[in-house]
């Protein structure tokens, strides 16, 4: 069998899109296929189209929304590597990224002008977001200049906003109801965080507590991974994301460091310094170091840092305002946080790129056939 599907790049993520005709509705049967044709029960998914790397073994199933002003519903799916398994609990805004601009290219949305909105929902968390896709002379765009931290190389521009995104999954910008507290970690001394939901679920580590910096290398973070993994396990009950008697999983809530501002080297070797950026940001993306930032991380972080004693305020000397600059590992990425109401953005926004890849029809192996493993 095969089934059509296109490969986007949205900011420094690939993904497959596949229309909702085009493959089942039913969740177990979607499963079934998306671990068929990436061949995720293999490590370096050889045997299919998966990237083997978290943020390149992506997918989103796309479809008209019936929802009044909305204009495109999009199932994000997180395929595993070796696994075997897709996880469906969590949102992609690289993914969203490219869907905006499948959008508008493939027609679901009319082009208007040289700047298209589109209006999207996420259908594994309910989030609203927009996306407005440069079509500069009324036509949509193959390739274009904007650029990303984390790559050189040009996409179409699209401004990324989340709409009203404090407490998405959980109800509430902070689960716990605390901007901070202490986290004990096995016999280890407590660590400081802030658990907080915009975007998506994360439990942010003051560096500081954690005898670290926030400014770890990738090698570094990929040391960190496993002890990141508990920290992650540790918050996941007390944010109310697991039920009495699950095991807690490795996407939600999202994890990562805070620290300082620090000179340091990109992964493309570019020198930033201590004064171009406002706070240091290391994420896990699963359980491998995030080469830049998931937008949802990074909405996470920004709403945080607008609350007096977060670990994101504490690192970057008080509360931030509308602007806040990430230094991550690719360098240094602005986030904005607008139409404020009660400590909580209504508005939270990135500027990305993307690009459509290429048209394909995946050969799909037949259930019960045997994969690489």
């Amino acid at each position: 069998m095969h089934t059509p599907a296109t490969l986007v790049r949205g900011g420094t993520s690939k993904c497959w899109l596949f229309h909702q005709v085009h493959v089942p509705t039913e969740l177990g049967a979607l499963e079934k296929l998306l671990v068929a044709a990436y061949g995720a029960t293999d490590p370096v998914e050889l045997d299919g189209v998966g990237g083997a790397t978290p943020t390149t073994s992506k997918a989103a199933v796309v479809s008209a929304s019936p929802e009044p002003d909305t204009d495109i519903d999009y199932l994000f799916a997180q395929v595993g590597i070796g696994t075997g398994s897709v996880e469906w609990t969590s949102n992609c805004g690289n993914c969203a990224t490219g869907v905006a601009l499948y959008a508008v290219a493939k027609g679901l949305v009319p082009i208007t002008g040289d700047r298209t909105r589109v209006v999207m929902r996420n259908m594994n968390t309910g989030a609203v977001l927009e996306g407005l896709v440069d079509t500069t002379g009324g036509v949509a765009h193959d390739f274009g200049d904007q650029t990303v931290p984390g790559t050189r190389a040009g996409g179409v521009a699209v401004g990324l906003t989340f709409r009203d995104p404090a407490g998405r999954t959980t109800g509430s910008l902070l689960p716990t109801g605390s901007t901070a507290q202490e986290l004990r970690i096995g016999a280890a001394d407590p660590i400081l965080v802030s658990m907080v939901d915009a975007g998506a679920p994360v439990v942010l580590v003051d560096a500081t507590s954690a005898a670290r910096t926030g400014a770890e290398t990738l090698e570094q973070m990929r040391a960190d991974a496993p002890w990141l993994r508990t920290v992650r396990h540790a918050a996941a009950p007390l944010m109310g994301l697991l039920k009495p008697g699950e095991e807690p999983g490795d996407a939600v809530p999202k994890v990562g460091l805070v620290g300082r501002p620090v000179p340091y080297t990109t992964t493309l070797g570019e020198r930033v310094a201590a004064q171009d950026y406002d706070i240091s940001v290391r994420m896990l993306t699963m359980n491998a170091p995030h080469p830049a930032i998931g937008l949802t991380s990074a909405v996470a972080v920004a709403a945080a840092g607008l609350l007096e004693g977060s670990v994101v305020s504490r690192a970057a000397g008080g509360p931030t305002e509308e602007w806040l600059r990430l230094g991550t590992p690719a360098g240094v990425i602005a986030v904005r946080c607008s139409d404020l109401s009660d400590g909580r953005p209504g508005r939270v926004t990135v500027q990305r790129a993307a690009r459509l890849l290429a048209d394909a029809r995946i050969y799909v192996p037949e259930p019960g056939r045997p994969q690489a493993a």
